[in-house]
């Protein structure tokens, strides 16, 4: 479930870009917990307008390449996650501070694309025919 309605975001960042009032103010009258949660709202409508707002319900997948460029990007330069990520077009910020963590951890390494899911039981060379003649069998 989603926290908060697109409709609400668009609602506080609209209040605070018309002048209404400071991050804390807008932030402590609509019960935000924390005004961090509206900066980012801004940030994202001011960079991608309406749709930076939207909840996305497909998953986004990048290439290692692309992880590697914002990681690299990040370190030699003195922006914020908010910054790069916004530079990159990533609505998400802390994907660049996870992107971070497994490069510091793994190096290079820790983009290789590798296969999803749990490895397959049956060897490649059986198929299921032969898999049901052996079940046949006993």
């Amino acid at each position: 479930m989603v926290k908060y309605s697109t409709e609400f975001k668009l609602k506080l960042v609209t209040a605070y870009l018309n002048g209404e009032g400071s991050y804390e103010k807008i932030s402590h009258q609509y019960g935000i917990k924390s005004t961090k949660q509206l900066r980012i709202w801004v940030a994202a409508y001011q960079t991608f307008g309406i749709q930076g707002l939207v909840r996305t319900r497909n998953q986004q997948v990048y290439t290692s390449s692309f992880k590697q460029s914002v990681v690299e990007s990040y370190l030699t330069s003195e922006l914020s996650y908010q910054q790069i990520a916004l530079k990159y077009g990533l609505r998400n910020p802390s994907l660049v501070a996870r992107w971070k963590k497994e490069f510091m951890k793994d190096g290079a390494s820790a983009f290789v694309e590798r296969p999803k899911g749990r490895p397959s039981v049956m060897k490649k060379s059986e198929d299921k025919t032969t898999a049901k003649k052996k079940k046949s069998i006993k």
